[in-house]
């Protein structure tokens, strides 16, 4: 369990699944994380793959989202990639900020990584401003990245923040 400021980050499990893919379903959430008709079983399957380590992340004891992490490992390329997404009705307080400084915080001390990347929708405007404030920095425009659920191709922003720039 890590504990940041405001929020909680523990292992998540087949339990929160109901809550996460309540969360998944909002749509500010869906546009970005979408999943399919079936939320549960994407929620099922990010937690089944051993390749990615997910955290529910709690505030006041109740789960508003998750934060996951996997590591490119290796060791001429080594880093740390995370994802993170939390219920709308609490945007704006904080939370994002502090689950992100919380796990890049976990990830430097008890794994040794020294860069992280994430790679938000280029449209995602409100994510890239909370992850500018913990001191990520936009890389590059990964052009025609993802596909959208309207099946056109979309940018992303490739954004990376090294251990000693986090705020």
């Amino acid at each position: 369990m890590l504990r940041g400021e405001t929020v909680t980050l523990r292992p998540a499990t087949a339990a929160d699944v109901p809550a996460l893919a309540a969360i998944r379903a909002e749509p500010e959430v869906r546009r970005w994380w979408r999943g399919g008709d079936d939320l549960a079983a994407a929620v099922t399957a990010d937690l089944a793959d051993e390749s990615t380590t997910v955290y529910a992340v709690e505030h006041h004891g109740r789960v508003i989202g998750a934060i996951q992490w996997y590591a490119e490992d290796d060791p001429d390329y080594r880093h740390a990639s995370i994802d993170i997404f939390l219920d709308p009705s609490v945007r704006g307080a904080g939370l994002g900020r502090d689950a992100i400084r919380t796990l890049v915080r976990h990830l430097i001390d008890a794994h040794g990584h020294h860069r992280f990347t994430i790679d938000p929708a280029a449209a995602n405007t409100a994510a890239i401003r909370a992850y500018a404030k913990v001191g990520f920095r936009p890389v590059g425009v990964l052009r025609r990245y993802e596909r959208g659920e309207d099946g056109r191709w979309h940018d992303g922003l490739l954004m990376d923040l090294l251990a000693d720039e986090l705020r």
